[in-house]
């Protein structure tokens, strides 16, 4: 099969090599030469336009969006509806909002192009290791394109499915990454508590590798996580400061929507938001309030 890819970035350009070297037939754009240049070396067919891109794909054409979400996105969908035929498909790989993928669904549908939103997990191992695909949208366009999702999966049957309609597939990523903000920030507050204690000089790097084999807390997140303590000083060359992406405020938000409590994701997002700040006034605000009632001594600002 065939498929253009829109955006060769880290995620795109590693999609792009993973079909090219299933065997399918890959056209990249992106809006630098550079990228596309490179994903030409991985096996691509390189497009210099959006327009291109469209031209050199075979109907019925699937077109395939790895860019931020939002605004990016927005814009090349309105142009790529602009260009694509009845029967075509609109895949956005992003992580766009749920709500926003309803509506271009629906905008999509009125072309008579269909659109999927697709969840896209797995990062900068996805071009070795596989990527996993949560698929929203129409049933028969995501089972046309199975070949396609089938390649890019971690394998052919594992790792990937259509979860609904349209807006499913990223409201189920974003869920995923509310999950991940709390599985990260359980590993960082238990290593935290590890490297604390005086009494044995725990060897964090070593706790981490013993961890990956046969206990229950083992997970690619803790394989990450023994590799970056095992590299020592990198850590110590790391800002706390966390950012975010938005997906952890969402869940958060439909949480509350929902009537759901999700406390564990609520403070995995407000600690990522703690991180951020360089002398927070609530603490300081706590400091005077125990001096004044209590005459506790304070630290110096």
């Amino acid at each position: 099969m065939e498929v253009g890819i829109v955006g060769l970035g880290r995620m795109g350009g590693g999609m792009a090599a993973r079909l090219a070297k299933s065997g399918h037939r890959v056209v990249g754009y992106a809006r630098t030469p550079e990228a596309v240049a490179k994903a030409v070396t991985t096996g691509a067919v390189g497009a210099t336009s959006l327009a291109e891109l469209v031209r050199l794909l075979s109907p019925p054409r699937a077109v395939w969006l790895m860019v931020p979400a939002g605004e990016p996105t927005e814009q090349y969908v309105t142009q790529l509806l602009g260009l694509l035929s009845r029967g075509d498909t609109l895949i956005d790989g992003g992580n766009s909002h749920y709500t926003d993928s309803l509506r271009r669904a629906s905008v999509a549908q009125a072309a008579g192009v269909d659109f999927l939103d697709v969840g896209v997990s797995g990062g900068i191992w996805g071009e070795a290791e596989g990527y996993c695909l949560m698929i929203g949208g129409d049933e028969a366009a995501s089972r046309r394109l199975g070949p396609i999702f089938a390649s890019l999966a971690p394998s052919p049957t594992e790792g990937w499915g259509r979860v609904g309609g349209s807006g499913a597939g990223h409201y189920v990523k974003m869920v995923h990454n509310g999950i991940e903000y709390g599985l990260m920030e359980a590993y960082a507050e238990g290593f935290d508590v590890l490297r604390a204690k005086p009494t044995w000089k725990l060897d964090l790097a070593q706790i981490a590798t013993i961890w990956r084999r046969g206990s229950v807390v083992r997970s690619w997140l803790l394989d990450l996580t023994a590799e970056i303590l095992a590299s020592g000083p990198e850590l110590d060359r790391i800002g706390a400061y966390v950012r975010d992406s938005g997906e952890g405020r969402w869940t958060v938000e439909e949480s509350i929507a929902l009537d759901i409590p999700a406390p564990v994701i609520m403070l995995a997002l407000e600690r990522r938001l703690r991180s951020r700040q360089t002398d927070p006034f609530a603490e300081r605000l706590l400091a005077a309030m125990r001096q004044r009632f209590g005459g506790h001594a304070v630290e110096p600002g």
